[in-house]
């Protein structure tokens, strides 16, 4: 269980990193490796929709994933679109990430091995990671047009269908960190953040929800 005033700034947080794009056709649709399997779900139903003619799945396996995805976090997601009817013809596997800018510029290296032409990224995340991987992506692939996607469904549906609040916000928090120190290290873009989710984030931290932070940066200025 987490309090009340807990839930509400991770609210905040939550809202604050949906980007709110409408999706649009793209060259090709990112589905970013994660422990949500809820990410290929959505990759794989953008695909029929016809936002995207071919997927690149990405990412190897964390603390989080390996007993899991054991194959690794791209090949579980290629797995599961297949389940789902896309032909595999139709997916590319990224399987070597272990960060999301290793997972865009790995893919982008794989796109280009292939000859594929990419004007525009279709960019599929769990939900509370889009700002992250628009802005990381922003900095590593700047020429291409950035449409952010995740699955549609509110904080409390998604903590109900992990099954574990607290981890989700840790991540919460956890990304929240990163949008404030890793442009500074060059990781991203730097993106405004509004008072009051910096403010939600300073509370989530010091009740304790720090278990995802990026230790070396927490004693270090935002920049």
């Amino acid at each position: 269980m987490i309090s009340k005033q807990a839930r509400q700034d991770a609210q905040l947080l939550w809202d604050f990193q949906l980007m709110k794009h409408e999706p649009r056709p793209c060259s090709v649709a990112i589905g970013l490796g994660s422990h949500d399997l809820g990410v290929a779900d959505t990759t794989a139903d953008l695909y029929h929709r016809g936002f995207a003619p071919l997927i690149v799945f990405t990412g190897a396996t964390s603390r989080t994933t390996r007993d899991r995805m054991p194959r690794g976090e791209a090949e579980h997601y290629r797995e599961r679109a297949l389940e789902l009817g896309v032909p595999a013809s139709a997916i590319l596997v990224e399987p070597q990430a272990r960060n999301t800018g290793e997972n865009i510029r790995f893919s982008r290296a794989l796109l280009a091995e292939q000859g594929i032409d990419v004007s525009s990224v279709l960019l599929v995340s769990k939900p509370y990671e889009e700002r992250r991987a628009y802005a990381t992506t922003r900095r590593i692939w700047p020429e291409v047009e950035i449409v952010s996607a995740s699955t549609s469904m509110s904080f409390g549906d998604y903590v109900e269908s992990i099954g574990d609040a607290r981890l989700v916000v840790d991540m919460l928090v956890g990304a929240q960190q990163r949008l404030l120190v890793y442009p500074a290290e060059g990781f991203m873009i730097r993106m405004e953040v509004p008072a009051a989710v910096a403010a939600a984030y300073e509370r989530l931290c010091a009740a304790g929800f720090t278990s995802r932070l990026v230790r070396a940066a927490i004693e270090r200025p935002a920049g």
